[in-house]
């Protein structure tokens, strides 16, 4: 089955986990990294449209679509995806490890 033929599911089983003393907060958190993941891609279609054209192949659908990732590719945008994932979500890291030194100093 191919992945366009996959169906999907329209809503996720069970209830949302909630990190936060605030719902809003955790659905604030969760649109933000709906955003980033959906950013993320875009990023990596843009890389892909740039890696074309320095191959000196026009960019169509086709094109796009078949074009075949290295493993130096897939490295640089692993590097990319976890500083960008890391810029994303600075401030819940910096709380939880200024919680982490809280706890500890108790």
């Amino acid at each position: 089955m191919s992945i366009e033929a996959q169906e999907r599911p329209k809503v996720a089983k069970g209830r949302r986990p909630y990190f936060f003393d605030d719902p809003s907060v955790d659905k604030v958190l969760a649109m933000v990294m709906a955003l980033t993941g959906e950013v993320s891609v875009l990023q990596d279609r843009v890389d892909t449209h740039e890696k074309l054209a320095a191959d000196k192949i026009w960019p169509t659908a086709e094109n796009v679509e078949a074009f075949e990732l290295t493993e130096e590719v897939e490295k640089e945008r692993d590097i990319r995806r976890s500083a960008y994932l890391g810029r994303v979500m600075r401030i819940v890291t910096e709380e939880l490890e200024r919680l982490k030194r809280d706890t500890k100093a108790v």
